[in-house]
């Protein structure tokens, strides 16, 4: 007899998202995103980083202070590094993010192709720059799917 109770495609590829968040150095915000193909293949995972070559230990993390004193100039969100780090076209590809992408992510986002983005957190949502974000999106035609916050899985090993 097979199994019951197997999770779904959208609580496993969130899943695999948050698990990617852990990588973030960011003591206030950890983000991930996972790029998946129409096939429900991953193209490609991203989470909430410093560029490559810029050590962890010599940017500021802080949240507060001038522009240069703060993280917001230096960090390369989650959704970027995926489309980033994809080794192919995502063209047509879901993008799954635990919060809500900005207005920078959402001009990536629909300038390589992304079809729809799959997210849980939208706390931002009465910012400028989501509203923005979601303006260009509605406008591109990216379908926008929010999943029930922090979708609890249970695992039974037998």
């Amino acid at each position: 007899m097979k199994r019951q109770h197997v999770i779904t495609w959208d609580q496993y590829f969130m899943g695999m998202a948050h698990l990617s968040a852990l990588r973030s150095k960011d003591p206030s915000t950890q983000v991930g995103a996972v790029i998946v193909s129409p096939a429900n293949k991953v193209v490609s995972i991203g989470y909430n980083g410093l560029p490559k070559g810029c050590s962890d230990d010599e940017y500021p993390w802080d949240r507060e202070g001038s522009a240069l004193e703060s993280k917001y100039v230096y960090v390369v969100h989650a959704e970027l590094n995926a489309i980033l780090n994809a080794p192919m076209s995502v063209q047509g590809c879901r993008i799954y993010v635990s919060l809500f992408p900005c207005n920078e992510c959402a001009k990536a986002i629909i300038q390589s192709g992304i079809a729809e983005i799959v997210y849980e957190d939208d706390k931002y949502a009465d910012t400028d720059i989501v509203k923005a974000s979601k303006r260009m999106l509605n406008s591109a035609g990216v379908v926008l799917r929010q999943l029930p916050h922090r979708v609890s899985v249970s695992v039974n090993v037998e």
